[in-house]
């Protein structure tokens, strides 16, 4: 899938979910328990399914996509939580003023960005989730239209910054030869 239709479908799901939400906009009891659902345990589940499956259904590539996409999503929160920092905008539902960008659709645009790549017949699945959690931000109003639009544009985008780096982003797998076979760990590097 090419960057500019991955990123059209991606925006177009927030964009078609935010308004399909905001009609009720978790005025009732399944609303708030969707939401809820969403922005919590869903939100895990998908982390898990973006950094775990993997390492099930990729075969010898396993171990890198799962490290790619853990690089991706633990590059992509750490800008946005350095973003929320320096905007210090108020939440709509709160005196808390770390609204912007959305942490939840920026992670989650992060995994399907890169998941999408590795698996592009699956697309439509992971940017599909991506956009049902970012929703989920809004209706429950966490966060603004802006924020969570915001969000998935960063996490898309260090999906794809994650995607043309050689070696990842912050985390990178490493393989040294060693006289007993092969080794496995984890290379930590910083990168601005």
């Amino acid at each position: 899938m090419s960057i500019s239709r991955s990123l059209f479908l991606g925006a177009t799901l927030v964009a078609l979910a935010a308004p399909l939400s905001s009609a009720a906009h978790a005025d009732t009891p399944f609303d708030r328990q969707a939401g809820n659902f969403l922005s919590s345990t869903g939100t895990v589940l998908y982390g898990i399914a973006g950094v775990g499956l993997p390492l099930l259904k990729d075969g010898k590539a396993g171990k890198t996509h799962a490290l790619r996409a853990l690089d991706a999503v633990t590059s992509s929160l750490l800008i946005s939580e350095g973003m929320k920092s320096l905007v210090q905008e108020k939440r709509p539902d709160s005196s808390e003023h770390n609204s912007f960008p959305s942490g939840h659709a920026t992670g989650a645009f992060a995994i399907a960005t890169v998941e999408s790549a590795f698996h592009p017949n699956q697309a439509i699945y992971w940017y599909a989730g991506a956009s049902l959690i970012s929703a989920s931000r809004f209706t429950l109003h966490r966060h603004t239209v802006g924020d969570v639009l915001a969000g998935a544009a960063l996490g898309y985008g260090v999906g794809r910054w994650e995607l043309s780096s050689r070696r990842g982003l912050l985390i990178a797998p490493f393989i040294q030869p060693t006289s007993k076979g092969t080794a496995y760990g984890l290379f930590l590097s910083k990168t601005f």
